[in-house]
């Protein structure tokens, strides 16, 4: 293929190539390690953490329901939330998206009901009255609350993380090279993505006959479509179903460093990769350089089918 190539790296067919390629991506690594550092004490992130610290951090049941009546929902809060908290409004005939909200108040201690069911029950705990029992959860109730794109007024901020460059020949190499690398790839116009948010999606292996499926949401940013088929590709070689969440996000940056490094080799400014992996506040960049073997083999793996296809 005919992309262009970081100009400060070249990577002949020599008997030292694997050892020059391994020390540039080290390198590489700890630039990417660096602007993480960089990003995290931004004052742009800073005022993104203060933001995404106001929303609410929902259960898998809400979460579920909330995904069932609007797939596309990214970031969720209740109506007056909206407009105190955010400075935005909900808009003229907007549907609710209905969860369960837990209903806190005080609560017998023996019973674990709330005063008024506590009176109506067959419980005879009275060693303290009411008003002296601490607050507990007592049940749920139906609540309204509205996407993000449901509201309008002060816009939220954003992270950039886009990738730039020119990737009109890399694009297609790298649809080309699905095939060599066993996934089953396809990009998917914008009108039908069903992913929400996500740029792109790899999953699970045990569906299409145990091949990896990447799919990546179309867009015109062809360097940051890209980069995205390169995350999921990662994800494809390296990574199986994880429930543990802490290794998820491991596995995620794993994925986003092999994204910053191929795209870096194709002279892409894949810098925004620093403000994509400071958003995983749980996990601490350093994680990016302890799985450096797993990293460096999957980008040269991903590098060399490009390359050679």
């Amino acid at each position: 293929m005919s992309t262009t190539r970081d100009s400060s790296v070249s990577f002949d067919q020599t008997d030292t190539r694997s050892d020059e390629m391994n020390s540039t991506i080290e390198q590489w690594i700890d630039d990417l390690v660096a602007g993480v550092d960089d990003a995290q004490a931004s004052e742009e992130f800073q005022e993104w953490l203060d933001v995404q610290s106001r929303f609410h951090d929902y259960s898998y049941r809400n979460t579920l329901l909330i995904k069932r009546q609007c797939p596309e929902a990214s970031r969720v809060a209740g109506y007056r939330t909206w407009q105190e908290e955010f400075d935005r409004h909900v808009k003229e005939g907007e549907s609710a998206i209905w969860i369960w909200a837990p209903i806190i108040t005080k609560q017998c201690p023996e019973c674990e009901n709330s005063p008024s069911y506590h009176e109506d029950s067959d419980c005879e705990y009275d060693e303290t009255p009411p008003e002296e029992w601490s607050k507990g959860l007592v049940g749920f109730k139906p609540t309204a609350v509205f996407d993000v794109s449901q509201t309008e007024g002060e816009p939220l901020p954003e992270l950039e993380t886009e990738a730039a460059g020119d990737a009109d020949d890399l694009v297609p190499a790298l649809l080309d090279a699905a095939a060599t690398l066993d996934i089953d790839v396809r990009v998917v116009d914008a009108a039908e993505w069903e992913h929400g948010d996500a740029k792109g999606v790899c999953k699970h292996r045990t569906l299409h006959g145990g091949q990896p499926v990447v799919e990546a949401k179309a867009r015109s940013n062809q360097a940051d479509l890209a980069v995205t088929l390169i995350h999921e590709y990662a994800h494809a070689l390296l990574h199986f179903d994880v429930d543990d969440e802490p290794e998820r996000a491991k596995r995620e940056v794993e994925a986003e460093a092999v994204a910053y490094i191929v795209g870096r080799y194709f002279n892409l400014d894949t810098s925004g990769s620093a403000f994509y992996l400071a958003a995983w506040q749980d996990d601490d960049a350093e994680s990016i350089q302890e799985r450096l073997g797993r990293i460096s083999s999957t980008a040269q793996e991903i590098i060399d089918t490009v390359v050679e296809g």
